[in-house]
C-alpha cells in the first residue's frame, strides 16, 4: 500500500510539473505573439542563416500560424523592399552546411544580385560545405561580394544525385503482389514496387534532369566567381578541398570565423550599424497604393489533396495543398474588386487528380472574372502540381524546377499472399457486380484489371487535354512530351509547358504586366487565405478574443509572470477545458 501511495504522489507530482511546463510554452509562444512586431530599422545589417529551414510559404495553421516564422517567397518580398531602405546598408548571411535545394538557392542568388545591384553590400560566411544538398549550399552565397569560411573545415560540393529504393526483391520473399500501372513509360514512381533497378526511360529521365540541374549551377557559380565554366567544373568535380584549398582555388576570399564575418559586415556597413534578422524585419511601406491595384497571392505548396484537411486542434498544421482551401483562397482573390491579378505559387509533387482538378477549374473561373493568373513553380511542381498550373495566362518556372510528369498512375498491393505465408487466410462474399470486390486483398482478375487501366486512362487523357487547352497544344504534341517525364524547368520552357524562367517576383511582374499595372514599384499585395496575427490566431484556437490575451500580454510586462499566467489561465485554459481540449493540449505541447 505504501508503494500504490508513493507511486500516486510522483504521478501526481509529474502530471502537476507537466502542466506548469505545458502552460510555460505557451505562455512563450503568447509573448512571441506580442513581440511580433514590425522592426523599424535604423542604421541595420540584415542577417539571414540558411541553416534554418524554411517552408516555402508562410504557415497558414496550427501554432506555425502565431509564431511569426515566414516563408522562402516572404524572405524573397522582404529583400525587394529592402533595396529601397535607405536605412539597410548590405546583408550577413550565414551559409548552409547541406544545401537549400537547387531551385531555391537559383531564386535567393537572383534576389541577392538585385540586392547588391541597389548599392548594398552581401557578405556571406560558410562554417564548411558537405556536399549533402548537391550544389545549392555554395549556389546559394555565390552572388555575395565576399565570402568566408572557417578555417579548419571542409569545401565538399558534390554534383546531382538521385537515388531510387527498389523494393521488389523484398515484395517477392513476403508474397506481396504490386499491381500498380503508369501511364506511361516515364511515370517511374511505381517502378520502386516492381522492379529492381532503373528502367531505361526512368534512367533517361533522371540522368537528363541531373545533366540540366548540374548544368544550371555550374554557370552560375562560374559567372559569380569570375571563372570560366570548364575550370569550375575541373574544380567541383575534382573532390573534398580543405578551407585552406578552397582559398587558394578562389572558391572563397578569406578564412575566419564567424564573429569575424559579422564584424566585418558591421564595420561596413558604418560606426552604428545593428543586425536585423531578415525574418523580422519589415521594410517601409511600399509608395504602391490600393487604389493602384492589388496583387493576390496564393499559395499552395506539399501533396495536393482533396477537401479542407483542416483540424480544429492548434497543435496540427493543415495540410497546404488542400483543394477547398486553395480552391476558395483563388475564389476569394478574384471576388476582390482591388486585386487585378493573381500569382498561384505551386511547390508540389502532385497528389489527388480530383483535387488538382477541383483547383484548376477555380484558376478557369478567376480568370473568368477578369483577374490574369500567373503560376510562379518553386522547386518543384510535377504531375497535379502541373495540372493545377496548366490553365494559367502565364507559368514561371526556375531553371531548376523539377515540373513536367504529366502522367497518372494506380491500382492496389494485393496481400493475400504476404498473410498466407504467416497462415492469414481470406474467404469474400461479394454481391454487386464484378467489380464490387476489385480493391480487396487478393489480385485484380482480367475483367477488373481492364476496368482499373481504362479509368486511369481516361484520367491521363483528360490531364493531356486540359495541358493542351492551356498550353495550345494538340493532344499528340502534349503525349510526346508527356508520357509521365519530368523535366527541369528549362526543359520545360523549350518544349512549350512553361513560358518564362524566372522566380516568385518575376511573376508578381509578370501579374503587373497582364494587368495593365506600373511595374517599377513593387504593388501592394495581399495574401490568401488572409493571413492572421498572432493575436488573431490565438483567438480562433482557444475562443479568447485578441483583445483579452494581448492586454494580458502588456500585464506581463508591468506585473510579472506569474500574475500573467494565472490570467491566462483563467481566459484560455478553463475554455479549453470545458471543451473538452485539455487532454490533448498537454501531451502535444510536450511533443512539439
Amino acid at each position: 500500500m505504501k508503494t500504490f501511495f508513493l507511486s500516486m504522489a510522483g504521478a501526481f507530482v509529474a502530471m502537476i510539473l507537466f502542466v506548469i511546463v505545458g502552460f510555460a510554452m505557451l505562455f512563450g509562444l503568447i509573448l512571441a505573439a506580442a513581440g511580433s512586431k514590425p522592426i523599424t530599422p535604423d542604421e541595420v545589417v540584415l542577417t539571414l542563416d540558411l541553416n534554418a529551414g524554411l517552408p516555402d510559404q508562410a504557415p497558414t495553421g496550427g501554432l506555425a500560424a502565431f509564431s511569426g516564422v515566414p516563408g522562402f517567397t516572404d524572405i524573397l518580398v522582404k529583400l525587394k523592399g529592402a533595396e529601397q531602405d535607405k536605412s539597410v546598408k548590405g546583408i550577413y548571411i550565414r551559409g548552409s552546411m547541406t544545401g537549400i535545394g537547387t531551385s531555391r538557392a537559383e531564386e535567393l542568388r537572383t534576389a541577392l544580385k538585385d540586392f547588391r545591384a541597389s548599392g548594398k553590400f552581401v557578405i556571406a560566411h560558410t562554417q564548411g560545405m558537405y556536399g549533402m544538398g548537391g550544389p545549392s549550399a555554395y549556389h546559394s552565397i555565390t552572388a555575395a561580394e565576399e565570402i568566408w569560411m572557417q578555417p579548419g573545415t571542409d569545401f565538399i560540393i558534390n554534383g546531382v544525385t538521385f537515388e531510387t529504393e527498389f523494393l521488389k526483391g523484398l515484395f517477392d520473399k513476403i508474397g506481396l503482389t504490386p499491381q500498380i500501372y503508369a501511364f506511361y513509360e516515364y511515370k517511374n514512381a511505381p517502378n520502386s514496387y516492381s522492379e529492381t533497378s532503373y528502367t531505361a526511360p526512368h534512367r533517361e529521365a533522371l540522368e537528363s534532369l541531373a545533366t540540366s540541374v548540374w548544368s544550371t549551377a555550374l554557370t552560375d557559380i562560374a559567372e559569380d566567381r569570375g571563372m570560366a565554366m570548364p575550370a569550375m567544373k575541373a574544380l567541383l568535380e575534382a573532390g573534398p578541398k580543405s578551407a585552406d584549398e578552397a582559398l587558394e582555388a578562389k572558391l572563397v576570399d578569406q578564412l575566419g570565423w564567424p564573429e569575424d564575418a559579422e564584424q566585418a559586415a558591421l564595420d561596413r556597413a558604418g560606426e552604428d550599424a545593428e543586425l536585423v534578422d531578415l525574418n523580422f524585419y519589415t521594410a517601409p511601406a511600399s509608395k504602391a497604393k490600393v487604389k493602384d491595384g492589388v496583387i493576390a497571392i496564393v499559395g499552395g505548396e506539399g501533396a495536393v489533396v482533396t477537401g479542407g484537411g483542416g483540424s480544429d486542434s492548434p497543435f496540427s498544421e493543415p495540410p497546404a495543398f488542400a483543394s477547398d482551401n486553395v480552391a476558395r483562397a483563388l475564389l476569394d482573390a478574384a471576388d476582390n474588386e482591388d486585386v487585378k491579378a493573381i500569382v498561384f505559387r505551386v511547390d508540389s509533387p502532385g497528389g489527388s487528380p480530383t483535387a488538382s482538378d477541383q483547383i484548376w477549374r477555380a484558376v478557369e473561373r478567376a480568370q473568368e472574372k477578369g483577374k490574369p493568373v500567373v503560376v510562379s513553380m518553386g522547386s518543384l511542381a510535377a504531375s497535379g502540381g502541373y495540372y493545377v498550373s496548366t490553365g494559367a495566362d502565364a507559368i514561371l518556372a526556375n531553371r531548376s524546377t523539377i515540373t513536367g510528369s504529366i502522367g497518372i498512375f494506380g491500382g492496389k498491393f494485393a496481400i493475400d499472399g504476404t498473410a498466407n505465408k504467416i497462415g492469414i487466410t481470406f474467404d469474400t462474399v461479394s454481391i454487386g457486380g464484378d467489380f464490387a470486390d476489385a480493391y480487396g486483398v487478393s489480385p485484380f482478375n482480367q475483367a477488373q484489371e481492364a476496368e482499373v487501366k481504362e479509368m486511369l486512362k481516361r484520367g491521363y487523357d483528360r490531364f493531356l487535354t486540359l495541358v493542351g487547352e492551356g498550353r495550345g497544344m494538340t493532344y499528340d504534341q502534349v503525349h510526346n512530351i508527356a508520357r509521365g517525364r519530368i523535366w527541369s524547368g528549362t526543359q520545360a520552357k523549350e518544349n512549350g509547358l512553361v513560358d518564362e524562367l524566372g522566380g516568385f517576383m518575376a511573376a508578381i511582374t509578370k501579374a503587373q504586366e497582364l494587368a495593365g499595372m506600373d511595374t517599377a514599384t513593387l504593388p501592394v499585395l495581399a495574401y490568401y487565405p488572409q493571413r492572421k496575427s498572432g493575436f488573431e490566431a490565438l483567438e480562433g484556437f482557444f475562443g479568447v478574443s485578441s483583445e483579452t490575451v494581448r492586454a494580458a500580454a502588456v500585464l506581463s510586462a508591468l506585473v510579472g509572470d506569474e500574475r500573467t499566467q494565472a490570467l491566462i489561465e483563467d481566459l484560455a485554459v478553463a475554455d479549453a477545458v470545458n471543451a473538452g481540449q485539455s487532454m490533448a493540449m498537454g501531451p502535444r505541447l510536450r511533443e512539439r
